[in-house]
C-alpha cells in the first residue's frame, strides 16, 4: 500500500505542479484558450489557483520524501481536494458535464493520500 500511496503522491504532484505552472507563467488569453473556465477569473484569481497548485504537488512528496514535516504531505492533499471541490463547482456552474469527471478522479485519487496518509500508512 505504501507503494501505491507513493505512485499517486507522484502522479498528482507531476499533474498539479505543470498544470499549475501553466496557469502562473502564461497570460490569461492564452489560458482562457486551453482552460475556458478561466474566462470567469481575474488574472490574479488564476494565478494564485496556479500557485496553491504547486505548494500542493510539492508538499504532496518533499515532507515525505525527506522526512521533514510529513503531516504536511496529508494535508497538502487535503488542500488539493479542495481545490478540486472547487473545480467541480466552477464546471458545474457553466455546463462543462465533460470536465467534472477528470476532477472527481482527482478528488478521489488527493483523498486517497489523505487517508492513507494521515491514517495506517502515516510517514
Amino acid at each position: 500500500m505504501n507503494v501505491a500511496l507513493w505512485i499517486v503522491q507522484i502522479l498528482l504532484a507531476l499533474l498539479f505542479f505543470s498544470v499549475g505552472a501553466m496557469k502562473v507563467i502564461q497570460p490569461k488569453d492564452r489560458i482562457v484558450k486551453s482552460l475556458a473556465w478561466a474566462a470567469d477569473f481575474s488574472p490574479t484569481a488564476i494565478k494564485l489557483i496556479g500557485l496553491v497548485e504547486i505548494l500542493g504537488a510539492l508538499g504532496l512528496v518533499l515532507p515525505a520524501a525527506t522526512g521533514i514535516a510529513t503531516i504536511l504531505t496529508p494535508l497538502a492533499a487535503v488542500g488539493l481536494a479542495i481545490v478540486m471541490v472547487g473545480a467541480i463547482i466552477t464546471h458545474a456552474r457553466r455546463g462543462e458535464r465533460l470536465m467534472i469527471g477528470g476532477n472527481v478522479g482527482w478528488l478521489l485519487l488527493s483523498l486517497f493520500v489523505a487517508w492513507g496518509r494521515f491514517g495506517p500508512y502515516a510517514l
